[in-house]
């Protein structure tokens, strides 16, 4: 089968101009075939960033720019929104991601996706808004670099300029005169140093005799004390006797006196703690406490009924009747009124 030339025309210039829409497409950063993800970014300026720029994570393309629009309604950090494209089906972005428009090389500019540490909150769905921010470009931050060092050279350069200027005042013919005046001063002041030294040369030798002289009286102060020595030898002698015998004399009697006697008590607590002896059973023996208690309770009402009721005891008759009770004589029935009254309540 034959084809005319005009069908042949025809198919030739579809096909050039499908060739033409695919390489547009490619050229603007759509894929050939379609289904890229896009996104939405914003940023104060386009930060001369253009279309069909590229996107790239860490380093490796993963699509395209889009678009670019000012969009004058926004806020003034949202002025112009880009939009971009992700051809690869197997990246996303995690939510928390910044897409930065930065230099790719030397030259070239694009977008930078910017993952989070952390990845686990989701993923960003498709034409969704995503955090933008303009990274600085390589003149701003030579400029940014260089500022303070210029401004450093500026001062020092003022600085060094000051200096010269007081240099070249100082070297003028006052300067110089000033100088001779000071090498003058120098000069005399050297010469009453020397002065000084001849003076301090006599000093020390008038001084020299009478040094000798106190040397020699130090000696025999020296020889009288070596000749004492041993008056001062016995002196020392006879004082550590004295000590030794005030401390045997005094101290060693009281001292076994005291240990004796503290042997002595810590013998009657050990028989206190066996229960031995009077003070021990009555420490210990629970019964003849008790029993004592009682003892001195049935004394107390004995006592009280006795104030009380003394007639139940004794009895005395004016009349000389007969005696109920304990017959008692006048010096008896006095010391037992004592013994009542000297009795508390």
């Amino acid at each position: 089968m034959r084809f005319s030339k005009e069908i042949k025309a025809a198919v030739v210039a579809i096909l050039a101009i499908v060739l033409l829409v695919l390489g547009i497409n490619f050229l603007k950063g759509n894929s050939i075939f379609g289904g890229d993800r896009e996104f939405y970014a914003y940023f104060p300026n386009s930060g001369q960033l253009t279309i069909s720029s590229n996107v790239t994570l860490n380093g490796v393309t993963v699509g395209k720019v889009k678009d670019i629009e000012y969009v004058p309604g926004n806020s003034a950090d949202k002025k112009v929104r880009i939009t971009f494209s992700i051809q690869n089906d197997e990246v996303e972005i995690p939510i928390g991601s910044v897409i930065e428009i930065g230099n790719i090389d030397l030259l070239t500019k694009g977008l930078i996706i910017i993952m989070p540490n952390d990845i686990s909150k989701g993923n960003y769905e498709a034409e969704s808004d995503i955090p933008g921010r303009i990274s600085k470009d390589m003149v701003s931050q030579v400029k940014a670099f260089t500022d303070p060092i210029t401004n450093k050279l500026q001062t020092m350069m003022a600085s060094v300029d000051k200096m010269v200027s007081s240099l070249s005042s100082f070297w003028d013919s006052t300067a110089t005169s000033e100088i001779e005046g000071s090498l003058r001063q120098v000069k005399m002041t050297i010469q009453k140093l020397g002065n000084v030294a001849d003076e301090l040369q006599l000093f020390v030798a008038e001084e020299k005799l009478q040094f000798s002289r106190i040397m020699a009286n130090v000696e025999n102060i020296t020889n009288n004390l070596k000749k004492s020595n041993d008056q001062v030898t016995a002196i020392i002698g006879n004082t550590k006797k004295v000590s030794d015998d005030l401390v045997n004399a005094n101290f060693k009697s009281v001292i076994l006196d005291a240990q004796t006697t503290i042997k002595k008590l810590n013998l009657v607590l050990e028989d206190v703690e066996k229960g031995n002896g009077t003070l021990g059973k009555l420490v210990h023996d629970e019964k003849l406490y008790l029993e004592l208690v009682e003892s001195n309770n049935e004394l107390q009402n004995l006592v009280s009924d006795f104030q009380l009721h003394p007639e139940r005891y004794i009895n005395f008759s004016l009349f000389g009747a007969r005696t109920k009770g304990v017959p008692i004589t006048k010096k008896e029935e006095k010391k037992l009124r004592m013994i009542l009254d000297s009795i508390p309540d």
